[in-house]
């Protein structure tokens, strides 16, 4: 049995070599574009969690010296008075946490919208 015309043509012809080639070219491709944009957000994520972990504890920890600070340094506060530092810890607190939320909102994506109309 004799073997089809075209099976001859692509032994060890340019073409398959080419073929390979655009195989190999679109698998590298895929890397670059899919791949590795997925391992930079993965780790970009991953930094971000442990920092604002970071960040939330170093502000609690402020936190707490700042209710011991009250508590220990001014003499007023202590008996019926005793819920004075415990309200401005509080009121720090939300202040921390406004300051939080306008610098997010008023960040790169707020730049972007305004660029993008």
């Amino acid at each position: 049995m004799k073997s089809p015309l075209w099976r001859k043509a692509l032994r060890g012809a340019p073409f398959q070599r080419d073929l390979e080639e655009v195989k190999r070219l679109a698998i590298q491709y895929v890397k670059e574009e899919t791949l590795q944009p997925l391992k930079d957000t993965g780790r970009f994520a991953l930094y971000g969690s442990f920092g604002s972990l970071f960040v939330g504890f170093g502000v609690a920890l402020l936190l707490l010296a700042l209710l011991r600070f009250f508590q220990g340094q001014f003499e007023v506060f202590r008996g019926t008075l005793s819920w004075i530092p415990y309200f401005i810890v509080a009121i720090a607190a939300l202040l921390v946490l406004a300051l939080a939320l306008w610098r997010v909102t008023s960040g790169a994506a707020k730049r972007r919208l305004k660029e993008e109309k």
